[in-house]
């Protein structure tokens, strides 16, 4: 594989402004109608969220990240997909350079809600 072309620079500003937080994922449930989407519910410390991922073509079982801690994006503004509202962004590493996806995850276990950066 040959990495992508770097994205244009941004100041520390703008990296800032992205609340990336550590979850664990209590929960995945397939979306009726949709062969790639799944809801993860996932525990963040204070609260919990659903997050839609498209993780169905790339995993046989998605049902096997349950339980695992990983990176989500948590201030995206709430978004409908397939009549199922996503409170965040899962992170993964792979599928923009069309590499099977992994979850970004922490070394170690970390208490959830525990922030990036």
């Amino acid at each position: 594989m040959m990495p992508a072309a770097l994205k244009p620079e941004i100041d520390l500003t703008s990296v800032e402004q992205v609340d990336v937080r550590v979850g664990t994922i209590q929960h995945v449930s397939t979306i009726e109608g949709s062969g790639k989407l799944v809801a993860l519910r996932v525990n963040f410390g204070d609260h919990t969220r659903t997050i839609v991922a498209a993780l169905r073509l790339e995993r046989e079982n998605p049902r096997e990240i349950e339980g695992k801690q990983a990176l989500f994006v948590v201030n995206l503004r709430p978004r409908k997909m397939r009549g199922v509202v996503s409170e965040g962004m899962l992170f993964d590493i792979g599928y923009a350079d069309g590499v099977r996806p992994v979850l970004a995850v922490p070394e170690s276990s970390v208490p959830d809600g525990v922030r990036v950066g």
